[in-house]
């Protein structure tokens, strides 16, 4: 689902952003990328210039692929150029023949690494509820012939990857995820011993038995001298208000959690001015990775945003603990998606929630696949003079590496950003007759990466393209994002798979679709002009 976004963005070459003749204000794009600070960009670019290495695994590249193993909690990832070369390479390095049965429901890289590949793509029909490959019509095409499945996860919404893997493993074929939306995405596995709700003593073993009477101690004078936002928050936490149990400044490890509930491993963080500083940054991030190894989404919120935006930020929390998905006190951990399947692949294309100008990966289980990877993308060297494989030229440069791991510290706060709006949109179109969209999936932690809406043209009054030219007209820039479908393109057309008779669901997803502006610039005015537009 790699994306060469053919509606302008801010800052890319694509198109202009320029007011079109029915709205003399600004554009209003579908996209934006994230861009790091250019002064932050300039130090790094100072570094790179002083020691004369920008290329073949320089310092950087090697810290941006451990960041991103950390952040992604993946084992294994190796970086690439763009998102459509660790398909193709994903294909080589588990030597896919055949068919590969896929989605025509994607952007065109999905399949014409495939066909680049030599291999025939099999299109096999969407769900409506996720826009993802369905498993229940998966095992109606497979054939001798078939070798893989490369489903993809749609707008950031994973697919049913346990009735996949199971499919897989019953047929013996290969699973490539291309997971070009889906950055960050985690989905919540329950642990299957109930926690017991309601006495302090259950949870005495979270603080190390060393660091707890001090925890302790420290944590009784937090308690009684609670910041203004500490307080006025807690008002709100305690009692159940919200439906679950928490607790203010408990000992957990080495640290002591703002806020934690214990029934949806959320912990809730309230931050001061001095939380700006790159130090305390890092030190936050660090604090933040303890948490989320342990288990808990870890729900970060300033002190003016408690004080001064109260009802949004109580909106927010009770988002989280609306998608809760376990029942009885039970408790989950978090794990990304990129883990599921043989391999998952990524882009960090400039329209994707996180990019590297333009760039991708490939996430992988072991670290002899990551090896023969790293070979795969460097000619198939494995030394000096070795070269084991005919591989290609796809290293990741160290201006692109730096500008990565800059945005990597600001990615998460885009996100929570794309969050805020996709509330907004939905607390609008929720009754508005005829158009459909997303809610979040219970058990998901989303990334926001698009806000389709889906047009009843019927209900509507106005068929999908009559709503997409209006809103274009009055400088509106959404995207038929997925329209037309691969599957009708010249070169797959002709395949059996690709009738429209056998992919009802796709087609018609595809006639009612619009991508609407998504991205963490949006403005309160920006957001009203869009809605204003499909609510008449």
């Amino acid at each position: 689902m790699n994306n060469n976004n053919s509606s302008p963005i801010k800052g890319d070459a694509s198109g202009s952003s320029s007011p079109s003749k029915g709205d003399k204000r600004g554009s209003i794009t579908v996209t934006s990328p994230l861009l790091p600070d250019l002064g932050e960009f300039n130090e790094m670019l100072k570094e790179i210039w002083a020691s004369k290495w920008i290329t073949n695994n320089g310092q950087f590249h090697k810290q941006l692929e451990k960041a991103l193993a950390e952040y992604l909690k993946v084992p294994y990832i190796s970086l690439f150029t763009n998102g459509t070369l660790p398909l193709l390479t994903a294909l080589q390095a588990l030597r896919i023949t055949g068919e590969v049965i896929t989605t025509p429901y994607s952007f065109v890289a999905t399949t014409h690494s495939i066909w680049w590949n030599g291999c025939r793509p099999v299109f096999v029909d969407i769900e409506e509820s996720t826009c993802g490959l369905d498993p229940e019509k998966i095992e109606a095409a497979i054939t001798p012939k078939t070798t893989a499945i490369m489903p993809v996860h749609c707008y950031g919404k994973p697919v049913n990857t346990e009735a996949i893997q199971a499919i897989a493993d019953k047929y013996g074929l290969k699973v490539i995820y291309d997971a070009a939306h889906a950055f960050g995405v985690e989905s919540l596995t329950p642990n299957p011993s109930p926690v017991e709700r309601g006495t302090f003593g259950e949870y005495r073993e979270t603080a190390g038995e060393a660091d707890y009477p001090f925890l302790k101690e420290h944590a009784r004078d937090m308690r009684k001298n609670p910041t203004e936002a500490e307080n006025v928050l807690w008002q709100a936490l305690r009692g159940e208000q919200l439906g679950y149990k928490f607790r203010r400044q408990h000992p957990f490890g080495e640290y002591i959690a703002d806020f934690i509930c214990f029934d949806t491993s959320v912990v809730i963080e309230v931050d001061g001015g001095y939380h700006n500083t790159p130090e305390q940054n890092a030190l936050d991030a660090q604090r933040d990775r303890y948490f989320r190894d342990k288990g808990f989404t870890v729900l970060r919120v300033t002190n003016d945003e408690v004080l001064c935006n109260y009802d949004a930020t109580i909106a927010r929390i009770k988002s989280y603990l609306t998608n809760f998905p376990l029942q009885g006190g039970q408790r989950g951990a978090w794990n990304s998606i990129l883990n599921k399947g043989d391999m998952s692949t990524l882009s960090f294309h400039a329209t994707k929630v996180y990019n590297t100008l333009e760039g991708g990966a490939l996430v992988m289980h072991d670290e002899q696949t990551k090896k023969r990877i790293d070979y795969l993308k460097n000619f198939g060297f494995a030394g000096e003079t070795e070269v084991v494989a005919p591989g290609i030229n796809s290293k990741v440069d160290e201006v692109r590496a730096a500008y990565g791991l800059l945005n990597l510290k600001q990615v998460g706060e885009a996100i929570e950003k794309r969050h805020q709006v996709a509330i907004r949109y939905r607390e609008v179109l929720r009754n508005v007759k005829g158009i459909r969209f997303f809610d979040d999936m219970p058990g998901v932690k989303h990334n926001y990466s698009y806000f389709p809406i889906f047009v009843d043209a019927e209900q509507f009054g106005m068929t999908r393209d009559e709503l997409y030219f209006k809103m274009k007209e009055q400088g509106v820039l959404g995207r038929r994002y997925f329209f037309p479908l691969i599957s009708t393109f010249s070169t797959y057309r002709g395949l059996p798979s690709a009738a429209p008779e056998n992919l009802p669901v796709a087609t018609k997803i595809a006639n009612e679709v619009i991508c609407l502006p998504m991205h963490h610039e949006l403005s309160d005015d920006d957001l009203n002009r869009v809605l204003e537009l499909v609510v008449r």
